[in-house]
């Protein structure tokens, strides 16, 4: 009993302090999520046009959340959870989204988020069901997912004088 309180103690501060975490499904690799603790689940919004992506994570299905350390990075604990979808204008979506609102950075449509978030995202609980995996022998490293994402230009020739010059403009010349 104690060490099952200790392991749901675990698993809420560190899921709480941690702005991301790492969500495998039932199908498919784990792939990094911005969160937010709210009511003893970790809440998540995506799915949607300018959101996080949400691949094989179906209401009801398990899936596996892996917490890191925000200052070290490394893995804290590794737990199962039970994704409950939430139907948008319930109460619970209500209280849901305004945690995840105060925590999403450089929103495209500011205020009216929330509202694309009930037309075309999903809001998802990740509810801790108890169980706590043995933290792994070797690093799991994988290679990167593919992505959209890209450098299109190289850096421009000046950014290293920009970069390293001299801040003291005040000062006289010798």
């Amino acid at each position: 009993m104690t060490s099952e309180l200790l392991g749901q103690a675990l698993v809420e501060e560190a899921t709480k302090k941690s702005g991301l975490i790492w969500v495998r499904g039932p199908v498919g690799p784990a792939r990094a999520l911005w969160h937010v603790w709210h009511e003893g689940a970790a809440c998540l919004v995506g799915d949607g046009p300018g959101e996080q992506p949400l691949p094989g994570l179906a209401a009801g299905a398990d899936a596996e959340v892996t917490v890191r350390s925000k200052d070290k990075g490394g893995r804290l604990v590794s737990w199962t959870a039970k994704v409950v979808e939430q139907a948008p204008g319930s109460p619970e979506w209500e209280a849901t989204v305004a945690e995840l609102k105060g925590k999403r950075l450089n929103a495209p449509d500011g205020e009216a988020m929330t509202a694309r978030w009930a037309r075309e995202c999903r809001v998802l609980r990740l509810e801790p069901t108890g169980a706590t995996a043995p933290l792994p022998a070797d690093s799991l490293a994988e290679a990167p997912l593919p992505s959209p994402a890209t450098t299109r230009l190289p850096a421009p020739a000046g950014l290293p004088r920009l970069l390293l010059k001299r801040r003291g403009r005040g000062r006289p010349k010798p």
